[in-house]
C-alpha cells in the first residue's frame, strides 16, 4: 500500500496556483479524466424549459404574465365595444367588419404577437414526440383563432377591421389561472388544495359562460336591434337565473341560436363542475379539513391524538378539560387516522360543541397532518394509547412514535402522553407530563387490600364536581423545588412563599380567602404567621363523592390581603369544644427523630415476634429493577434470596414439601392476584405492599394466579384470603361488540362471588359502563333504585353516573379508562400527576407522608364527631385524616325479606309432605340420583315445585314399599329441598377441597357481603358522627424523618386524653 502511494506524485504548485486563479479552465488543454454533471441541463432546451417550467418561481411568473396578458385583451374588446358608433346601419356586414381605430389595432396586434410567441414556445418546450397532440389542444387552438387574423393584418391592411372573438381569450385566462394556482400549491398536499382549486374553477366557468354569452348576444344582435354590453349583461343573468322576464329578448335567429348553444354548454359544464365539488366537499367532510393559520394565530387551540376514537373517550376528554372555566375559549383539534365515528359524528353536530371541537383525519408521522393541525401553534397535544387492543405492546410502539414526530415536528409544544406499559415509559421521558396505565392501575388495586377502596377513592378525588365544605391541607411544595411533600409533618415551618395543597369542594375561582380588618389584626397579632402575607395555593377540589383539583391565582397581592390566621377573641363563642390544643409551631421538645430501623405502631409486638421479624426482613431498596424509569422504593426486604424453585405453591422441592396454601402455616391472610401473565406492572403491585412503613406484622403473602380453575384457586387458599384481585385480561380487552370485551372477566367474577361469598374480590374492567354488571342480582330492590338514579344522572349528562352502583362505591371494581382525567386535568394542574403518584406510592420523596387508613373501634367512639377525630389526630400523632369509608347494612321491609327468603328456601306444604308418603321404590332411585344433581335443579323454586310432582307422579306408577322405607325417603327429601343455593354452592367447595385433600376448617359459607353497602366520604362535614367500624383515610407522616414521641400508639394517643384537654378549644 505504501508502494502505490508513493507511485502517485503529488500536484505541481503551477497546477495548483492555476486552479487557484483560473479555476476549471486549466484542465481543459491536460490530459486528465474530467467529470462533467448535469449534462441534459447544458442543452438550450433544457434551460428554456427548466426557466419556463420547472423552476417554481419563474414558472410562477410566467403564468401570471400570461394570465394578465389574457385578461388585457379581453379589456381591449371591451374598449373596442364601447367606443363603436351607435347609429351605424344594420346588416350582415356588421358581423364580419368592425370600426378598430389605429392604436387599439397596435396594441391588440401586439398582445397577440406575444401570446402567439408564448403557446408555440410552450408547445416545443413540452413536445414528446406527438405535434399532433400539441396542435390539437382546445387552448392552442383558440390561441390561433384570436392572434393569427392579428398577425395576418399586418402584411394585409384591409383586414385591420376583421371581426376577432377576441372575448374567447377568457377561457384562455381561466386555463392560465389553473396552471398559476397549480404551480402556488405546488409544495402543499393536495388535500388542502383540492377543494379550493375546485371551487376557483367552478367560478371561473361561470365568469367564462356569462362573459362569452354576454359578448356573443351583443355582436349577434348587431344585425338587428343593437344592445349594449349593459342590456346584454341583463339579459344573460335573468335567462341563466331562470327567472325570464322577457324586457329584453334576442330578435335575430342567429343570436337566440346562440343562446340556446349556451344554455346547452352550461347544462353539459355546471353539472360536472357541481359534481366534482361535491365529491370534494364529501371527502373534505371525512378527513376534516384543516384548522386556519390565522385562527391559530389569534386564538387558543390543543391537539388531541389518538388511533381510534371512541365516544366514551371523547365525552370524558370534553367533560374534564372544558370543565375548567379557563379553558372555555379554547379550541380542541382531534388528529386522528380512522373515519369519523357516527356517534362520535352526531356529538360533534351539537352546537356545544360544533363550536369548539374540529375533528381532522390525519397521522400523527405525516408532518402534513400536523401541519393541518398547526401543531406548531398548538398550546399542547395530548397523545393517547388504544387500550382495546389485543397487542398493547405495539399500542404503546404506535404511541411513541407519534410523541417523536409531535416533538420532532414541535419541539415547543407541551407533550401529554398516555403509555400502557411501564416497560416503554423511559421513551418517552422527554414529555412534560406522562400517565403510565399499569403502574397506575396496580398500585391502586394494592392499595385497595389494604386501604379499602382506595381507588374510588382516587378516581373521585380526580374528577370535577361542585359543592361547599371546609378545606383540608394536605401537602406542601417549597417554590425552589418541584417535588411536593403530602403532610411533612409537625416540625415542618411553612415559608411564605410555599405552595399548599388542599382539598376543598369549592374551586377557588369561586371562592377567596376573606380580608380581616386592620383592627381584628392588630388585637391578634401574635396568633399571625409572621411572614409575608401572600401564600400561593393550589387546592383540591373534593366533595361527598367527587373531588378535582384547580389552581389558586399566586398573583402578587397586597400587604393587606389574605393570610391563614387563627381566629379573634371575641369569635371563641362561635367556636367548637376542641379535644386538645392544636399548636401553631412545633415545641421541639416533643419530637423527636425516629429510628430509621423502627417500624410504626410495632410497639404492641413482643420481644420474640420483634427479633423473628428482624431475623427474617431487612430494609432496604430491590436489587434488581424490572424495567427502566421504576421509581426506587425502601421496602422490605429478605435477607437471602429464595430459590426459584420454592416460588410454586402447588408443587413442592427439595427446600420444602409444601403444596397448598393451607400448609405453609402462614400467620396473615393471602392476597391472591389473578392475571392473565406475570408482566413487569406486578411490580408496582408488590411494592406498595411491601414499603417501608408498613408494619412487618402486617405483611400479607402474596400468592400469584395465572390460571383460575376451582382447584387451582381452592390450592392457594382462597378460602381463607384475605383479597382477591382480578386484573383485566389482555387478550379479552377487544371485542367486536361494544363493551363486550369485559364479558369473560364479568361472568368469571360472578362465579367466584357465588362460590365464595365472604371474599373480598376487586376487579379491574375495561370499559365503565360494565361496572353494573358486578356482583349482579337480578331481583335486589336497592340495585334496581340505584339503576333509575344512574340513568337519571346519566340523562343530566353526568360523567360520574357509575359513581352510584354499589360494587363501585365499595371499591370492588373500577375501570383504570377514569383515570384517564389525570392527564385531562393536567394541562391546568400541573401537580395532579405528582400528587396521585405520592398517594399510590408510586413515588416516594424524602420527608412526604403515605396513605393509610385507621379503623373506628368501640373505644374510639367516644371522639364522637369528624371533627374531634381530625383535631386530636392533627395535634397528637400528625396524621391527616381526609375521608371515610362507611359500611352499612341494607334495611329490608318485611315483604322483601320473606321475598328473599322465599328465593333462598324452599318450604314443603303438609299436602306435598303426605302424598310422599306413598312413594314407590322407583321413586326412591330417582330420589338418590336427583340427590347428586340438585344443584342444577335448585336455582329456581317453580323448577323444584315442578320436578317434586314430576317424581310423585312417577312413583305412583311403582309397587309400594313399606312405611319405614318411604318416611327414610320422605326425610332425605325434606333435607333436600329445604337446603338454600348457599348452603349447596359450599357443600359443592367443601366437596371438591376434599377431593383434593385440602382441610375444610375455616370455610364459613354463610359469612358474606350481600347484606351490607359501603360508600366513601370525602373530607366529610365537620359534624359527621363517626359510627362504628368506620375506616378512616390518614396521610401520615414519612417515619424515616421524624415522629412525635408522645403517644406512639394510635389507640392511647385517643383514648389518653384528659378532661381539661376536652374543655380546651382551638380551632380545627
Amino acid at each position: 500500500m505504501v508502494d502505490l502511494e508513493s507511485e502517485v506524485p503529488p500536484l505541481p504548485p503551477r497546477y495548483r496556483f492555476r486552479d487557484l486563479l483560473l479555476g476549471d479552465q486549466g484542465w481543459q488543454n491536460d490530459d486528465r479524466v474530467q467529470v462533467e454533471f448535469y449534462m441534459n441541463e447544458n442543452t438550450f432546451k433544457e434551460r428554456l424549459k427548466l426557466f419556463f417550467i420547472k423552476n417554481q418561481r419563474s414558472s410562477l411568473r410566467i403564468r401570471l404574465f400570461n394570465f394578465s396578458l389574457k385578461l388585457l385583451s379581453c379589456l381591449l374588446y371591451i374598449i373596442r365595444v364601447l367606443l363603436e358608433n351607435p347609429s351605424q346601419g344594420n346588416g350582415w356586414s356588421h358581423i364580419f367588419w368592425v370600426n378598430r381605430s389605429l392604436p387599439l389595432w397596435g396594441l391588440q396586434v401586439s398582445v397577440a404577437l406575444i401570446s402567439l410567441f408564448e403557446t408555440i414556445l410552450l408547445g416545443y418546450l413540452s413536445y414528446k414526440g406527438n405535434i399532433w397532440e400539441q396542435i390539437l389542444r382546445i387552448p392552442f387552438i383558440l390561441e390561433i383563432i384570436n392572434a393569427v387574423p392579428f398577425i395576418i393584418s399586418i402584411f394585409w391592411p384591409s383586414l385591420r377591421n376583421l371581426f376577432v372573438p377576441v372575448f374567447l381569450n377568457c377561457w384562455l385566462a381561466k386555463h392560465a389561472l389553473e396552471n398559476m394556482i397549480n404551480d402556488l400549491h405546488r409544495a402543499i398536499q393536495r388535500t388542502q388544495s383540492a377543494m379550493f382549486n375546485q371551487v376557483l374553477i367552478l367560478i371561473s366557468t361561470l365568469l367564462c359562460l356569462i362573459f362569452t354569452c354576454i359578448c356573443g348576444i351583443q355582436h349577434l344582435e348587431r344585425i338587428g336591434k343593437k344592445l349594449n354590453l349593459f342590456d346584454s349583461l341583463y339579459f344573460c343573468i335573468v335567462t341563466f337565473s331562470t327567472v325570464g322576464f322577457g324586457d329584453v329578448t334576442p330578435e335575430t335567429w342567429s343570436s337566440k341560436l346562440f343562446v340556446v348553444a349556451m344554455i346547452c354548454v352550461a347544462l353539459v359544464v355546471l353539472p360536472i363542475q357541481f359534481e366534482q365539488l361535491a365529491y370534494l366537499w364529501m371527502e373534505r367532510q371525512k378527513s376534516g379539513g384543516n384548522y386556519s393559520r390565522h385562527r391559530a394565530q389569534t386564538e387558543k387551540h390543543v391537539v388531541l391524538c389518538v388511533s381510534s376514537l371512541k365516544i366514551d373517550l371523547l365525552m370524558d376528554f370534553l367533560n374534564e378539560f372544558y370543565a375548567h372555566p379557563r379553558l372555555q375559549d379554547y379550541y380542541v383539534v382531534i388528529l386522528c387516522p380512522t373515519e369519523m365515528d357516527v356517534q362520535v359524528r352526531r356529538i360533534l353536530q351539537i352546537p356545544m360543541w360544533s363550536q369548539r371541537v374540529i375533528y381532522l383525519q390525519g397521522s400523527a408521522l405525516k408532518d402534513q397532518d400536523l401541519l393541518r393541525a398547526k401543531m406548531d401553534d398548538a398550546e399542547a397535544c395530548f397523545i393517547l394509547s388504544s387500550r382495546c387492543e389485543v397487542d398493547r405492546t405495539s399500542s404503546d410502539h404506535q404511541t411513541i412514535l407519534r410523541a417523536w414526530a409531535v416533538k420532532d415536528f414541535a419541539p415547543n409544544c407541551p407533550l401529554y402522553v398516555q403509555i400502557l406499559k411501564p416497560e416503554n415509559k423511559f421513551h418517552i421521558k422527554f414529555a412534560d407530563h406522562v400517565v403510565c396505565e399499569e403502574e397506575f392501575k396496580y398500585a391502586m388495586l394494592a392499595l385497595n387490600c389494604i386501604c379499602p377502596a382506595t381507588s374510588t377513592l382516587i378516581t373521585l378525588l380526580v374528577h370535577t364536581s361542585r359543592g361547599q365544605f371546609g378545606v383540608c391541607l394536605i401537602g406542601v411544595r417549597r417554590e425552589d423545588n418541584k417535588n411536593i411533600l403530602l403532610n411533612p409533618g409537625p416540625r415542618y415551618i411553612m415559608n411564605s412563599t410555599d405552595i399548599c395543597f388542599y382539598i376543598n369542594i369549592t374551586k377557588e375561582e369561586n371562592s377567596a380567602f376573606k380580608n380581616q380588618d386592620q383592627q381584628r389584626k392588630s388585637n391578634v397579632s401574635r396568633s399571625f404567621y409572621h411572614g409575608p402575607s401572600r401564600l400561593p395555593v393550589h387546592s383540591i377540589i373534593a366533595s361527598m363523592g367527587t373531588v378535582a383539583i384547580d389552581l389558586q391565582d399566586t398573583s402578587c397581592r397586597s400587604a393587606s390581603g389574605p393570610t391563614l390566621s387563627l381566629p379573634t377573641e371575641g369569635s371563641k363563642e362561635i367556636r367548637r369544644p376542641s379535644i386538645a390544643p392544636v399548636l401553631e409551631v412545633a415545641d421541639t421538645s416533643s419530637i423527636q427523630t425516629c429510628d430509621l430501623l423502627s417500624d410504626q405502631s410495632e410497639d404492641e409486638t413482643t420481644p420474640d415476634e420483634e427479633m423473628s421479624s428482624n431475623l427474617e426482613y431487612a430494609k432496604g431498596y430491590p436489587p434488581y429493577s424490572p424495567y427502566i424509569g421504576s421509581s426506587p422504593t425502601f421496602c422490605h426486604l429478605l435477607h437471602e434470596k429464595v430459590p426459584f424453585c420454592c416460588l410454586r405453591l402447588d408443587k413442592s422441592c427439595q427446600h420444602n414439601y409444601y403444596e397448598d396454601a393451607k400448609a405453609y402455616g402462614f400467620k396473615n391472610k393471602l392476597i391472591i392476584v389473578a392475571a392473565e401473565t406475570a408482566g413487569n406492572g406486578l411490580y408496582n403491585f408488590i411494592v406498595p405492599l411491601r414499603a417501608y412503613y408498613r408494619p412487618k406484622k402486617e405483611l400479607n403473602p402474596i400468592v400469584l394466579l395465572l390460571d383460575n380453575p376451582l382447584d387451582d384457586l381452592l390450592r392457594c387458599g382462597v378460602t381463607f384470603a384475605a383479597n382477591m384481585v382480578v386484573v383485566d385480561k389482555e387478550s379479552t380487552m377487544s371485542a367486536e361488540e361494544d363493551y363486550m370485551a369485559d364479558a369473560k372477566t364479568i361472568v368469571n367474577v360472578q362465579t367466584l362471588f357465588r362460590l365464595f361469598s365472604s371474599l373480598s374480590i376487586i376487579t379491574e374492567l375495561t370499559h365503565p359502563a360494565n361496572m353494573r354488571f358486578m356482583q349482579f342480582r337480578a331481583k335486589d330492590c336497592y340495585s334496581l333504585a340505584l339503576s333509575k338514579l344512574e340513568k337519571k344522572e346519566r340523562e343530566r349528562g353526568s360523567n360520574l353516573a357509575f359513581m352510584f352502583r354499589l360494587p363501585f362505591a365499595a371499591g370492588r371494581v373500577f375501570s383504570i379508562s377514569m383515570l384517564d382525567t389525570l392527564l385531562y386535568q393536567s394541562f391546568v394542574k400541573d401537580y395532579m400527576i405528582s400528587i396521585t403518584r405520592l398517594l399510590l406510592g408510586l413515588d416516594t420523596t424524602p420527608g412526604s407522608g403515605f396513605l393509610c387508613s385507621m379503623k373506628i373501634t368501640a373505644d374510639d367512639l367516644w371522639i364522637r364527631t369528624y371533627a374531634r377525630l381530625y383535631q386530636k389526630l392533627c395535634s397528637s400523632t400528625g396524621d391527616v385524616p381526609i375521608g371515610i369509608y362507611r359500611t352499612e347494612s341494607q334495611k329490608l321491609t318485611t315483604s322483601e325479606s320473606r321475598k328473599i327468603a322465599s328465593q333462598s328456601q324452599i318450604s314443603i306444604s303438609v299436602e306435598e309432605w303426605e302424598d310422599t308418603k306413598d312413594s314407590k321404590e322407583q321413586g326412591h332411585h330417582r330420589s338418590n340420583h336427583r340427590n347428586s344433581t340438585s344443584s342444577d335443579q335448585s336455582d329456581h323454586p317453580l323448577l323444584r315445585r315442578k320436578s317434586m310432582q314430576w317424581a310423585r307422579r312417577l312413583s305412583r306408577k311403582g309397587p309400594k314399599h313399606s312405611g319405614k322405607t318411604a318416611e327414610k325417603i320422605t326425610q332425605q327429601r325434606l333435607n333436600l329441598y329445604r337446603r338454600s343455593e348457599r348452603q349447596e354452592l359450599a357443600e359443592l367447595v367443601k366437596n371438591r377441597m376434599k377431593h383434593l385433600g385440602l382441610s375444610t376448617v375455616g370455610y364459613d359459607e354463610m359469612n358474606d357481603h350481600q347484606s351490607t353497602l359501603s360508600y366513601i366520604l370525602i373530607n366529610p362535614s365537620p359534624d359527621t358522627r363517626i359510627e362504628l367500624n368506620d375506616v378512616v383515610y390518614l396521610i401520615r407522616p414519612d417515619p424515616l424523618a421524624y415522629l412525635p414521641n408522645s403517644e406512639p400508639s394510635r389507640r392511647n394517643s385517643i383514648c389518653n386524653v384528659t378532661g381539661q384537654d376536652s374543655r380546651e378549644e382551638t380551632q380545627l
